[in-house]
Formats: structure tokens, C-alpha cells, sequence
């Protein structure tokens, strides 16, 4: 069992713009203007994080950098990606916050990354960042089985992967649309790696089992937390952190259920674009929100579980939550996901439905 408690002893991070050394009289125009120097006047982000965080930490940051501008795109991990290879030739973005890590090294294997080593480095341990610094993580995130439980109760809930595939769960479950979600990728790439990752055809049998049993693939994550609280379905798979954030926070009637086999759990990333084109404010972000103040703030009002291991007074459900980790070959995924999802949307989703028809 793996206990998600991530304490232990550090220095504050320093934060904050060049200031000027006002301890003379005597410093020369060239010295000032090279300390005196402010941040690019705006800083674009695309993340999945949604409007909630994105918004919260636009007006923090603007409130310490007064000049800056935060602009951010809020969009599904994959379209992310999608839209970092499609500017290429011509970074739009500065940032990329929030995305499983195979995401970010697929990212790196391409060129679209820059490298940056941020001044917390050593509060990392060394799965929770890039060995060339190309990206960081930022939080830790199990993946669980959610349900309704003013539908379903706890004695009746699915305790493990497979009991999804149990017939009493047919058009019971409502999943967000995998292709788009970095979540569902790794909850579906995991369901096929257990079986074989060598062999993906047990996989693929697994998923056409839990097609027959899903009833709609959602769009985007609000479409499935509303059908699954409404209770136009009972079940779905996502990631503990939301799940508790939406019981919490919204009063939706969600629980969550850890799988007794084992779940994989995702380190959650942030990185700067390749030739981002606000290179200072960008660095300057993305020290802001790893900054120890934020971890607390992202565990305390967002549910998430810190990589960084100097964040002390962590939340009870996060210092107290024992997970079983499935083991995995983070570099296998990396190599396979995308075949393995194409292979999933064209001979998959909705296939046991087409039939029927």
C-alpha cells in the first residue's frame, strides 16, 4: 500500500521579479535597467485545469506582477497537446500546466518543450520531473472508480476494474470522452498495460466489454459530473482529487472507490513551450504556482496532492489516503498510448451499439 503523504523539511521558495539593488547610490543606467527589468506585459496558458483554478491564480499573479496580463485557454489535456504541435512553427502558448506526465515526455520526444529547472528542483523527488528538466510535476493523482450514491450504495459499488464489466452495470456508465482527456487515456491505456502490454488484444476485449456497458461518452468533464449526479447514470471512472473536489465543494452526491487490484496514479506536470514567446513572465508563473503558498492553496481548495516534498499541514484526506499503485512502465505507455487510443475510437466506441441497430 502506498501512503499519498508528501511532508518533510525545506527552505521557502523565493518568488518574486528582478528588483533593484537600492543599497547604493553609486549603480550605473546598465545595472538598474538589467535589475529593474519587467516581465513581458501578458503570459498565455493552456490547461485542463478549468476556470475555477485558472481563474483564481490569473488574478494572484497579476496582483504580484501588476504589468502582466494572464491569458489562458481552458481545454482537454490532449487538445492541449494537439494545439502546442500545431503552433509548431509559431509558440502561442507560454505555458502548459496540467497534463499526465507521458503527455509531457511524448511533448519532449517532439521539440515542443523548453527546458527550465525551477529554484525548487530539490524538493522533487526524482519520478516527479523530467531528467532534463523539460518538465516538472506539480501534483499526484490516483484514479478511481466514482458513483452516485443516491443511486448506487457502497456495499453495491464496483470494487475493482473488472466488476465494471458485471451486466447490471449496462447503460449505467457515463464516461468523459477518452481521446480528449489525459485522464481517461491513462485509466484506459492502464486497463489495457495490466492485461498485456505486449499484446493488446486482451486489452481491447476488456474495453469492448465496458463499451457495451457504457451509455455515453461526454464531451467534456462538466456533461459527466452533471448525468452522473443527475443520475442518468450511476457510474464512471476519473481521478480522486475531482472527485472529492466535486462532493466538497458542489455537493454533488459523489464517492469514490480505490480498486483493490490497483489503480495507476498520474503525476500531473507543467512545462514551457518550446520558443514561448513571453519567456520571463513564463518563468515567472511557473514558479508562482509551485510555490509552496500554492501547493497549499491547490491541496486546501482544489484537491490536489503535492509532488513537492517541503508542503507540511497537508488536508486529512490527502495525508490519511492509502493507495494501492499498479506498477507501471511509464516509458511502455508513452510508447503505446496513442496506438492504443486510435485503435479504441475507430474499432471500439460505440461498436456493440451499432450492431444492436
Amino acid at each position: 500500500m502506498k501512503k499519498l503523504l508528501t511532508i518533510g523539511l525545506g527552505a521557502a521558495l523565493f518568488l518574486g521579479g528582478c528588483m533593484a539593488d537600492s543599497s547604493s547610490s553609486n549603480n550605473n543606467t546598465e545595472d538598474n535597467e538589467n535589475t529593474e527589468e519587467k516581465l513581458e506585459e501578458k503570459v498565455v496558458i493552456y490547461s485542463p485545469h478549468g476556470k475555477d483554478i485558472l481563474g483564481q491564480f490569473e488574478k494572484r499573479f497579476e496582483k504580484e506582477h501588476s504589468n502582466v496580463d494572464v491569458q489562458w485557454l481552458d481545454m482537454g489535456s490532449q487538445e492541449v497537446l494537439d494545439r502546442v504541435r500545431s503552433e509548431a512553427k509559431n509558440a502561442q502558448a507560454d505555458i502548459w500546466w496540467g497534463a499526465p506526465s507521458v503527455m509531457f515526455d511524448q511533448a519532449k520526444d517532439e521539440g515542443l518543450l523548453a527546458e527550465y529547472k525551477p529554484s525548487y528542483a530539490e524538493s522533487l523527488n526524482d519520478s516527479h520531473h523530467d531528467e532534463d528538466w523539460m518538465w516538472t510535476g506539480t501534483s499526484q493523482t490516483p484514479e478511481v472508480i466514482l458513483y452516485n450514491t443516491k443511486e448506487v450504495s457502497k456495499e453495491e459499488a464496483p470494487k475493482d476494474w473488472d466488476d465494471l464489466l458485471d451486466e447490471k452495470w449496462k447503460d449505467e456508465i457515463i464516461i468523459r470522452y477518452p481521446l480528449a482527456s489525459g485522464t481517461m487515456r491513462t485509466i484506459y491505456s492502464a486497463m489495457i498495460y495490466r492485461e498485456d502490454p505486449n499484446d493488446p488484444t486482451k486489452g481491447y476485449e476488456w474495453l469492448k466489454q465496458l463499451d457495451q456497458n457504457t451509455k455515453e461518452y461526454s464531451a467534456n468533464p462538466e456533461m459527466m459530473y452533471n448525468k452522473v449526479a443527475k443520475g442518468e447514470g450511476s457510474i464512471s471512472v476519473w481521478n480522486m482529487p475531482d472527485t472529492v473536489m466535486l462532493k466538497e465543494e458542489k455537493g454533488y452526491p459523489f464517492e469514490f472507490i480505490i480498486p483493490e487490484s490497483g489503480t495507476p496514479v498520474l503525476t500531473e506536470g507543467i512545462a514551457i513551450v518550446k520558443d514561448a514567446p513571453h519567456r520571463k513572465a513564463a518563468e515567472a508563473f511557473y514558479e508562482f504556482v509551485n510555490s509552496k503558498e500554492a501547493a497549499k492553496i491547490l491541496a486546501e481548495e482544489h484537491y490536489r496532492i503535492p509532488t513537492r516534498t517541503d508542503v507540511d499541514d497537508l488536508p486529512e484526506w490527502i495525508a490519511e489516503t492509502e493507495i494501492k499503485e499498479m506498477d507501471v512502465d511509464w516509458k511502455v505507455f508513452q510508447e503505446n498510448e496513442e496506438d492504443w487510443m486510435k485503435y479504441w475510437d475507430e474499432n471500439i466506441k460505440n461498436k456493440s451499439k451499432e450492431v444492436k441497430e
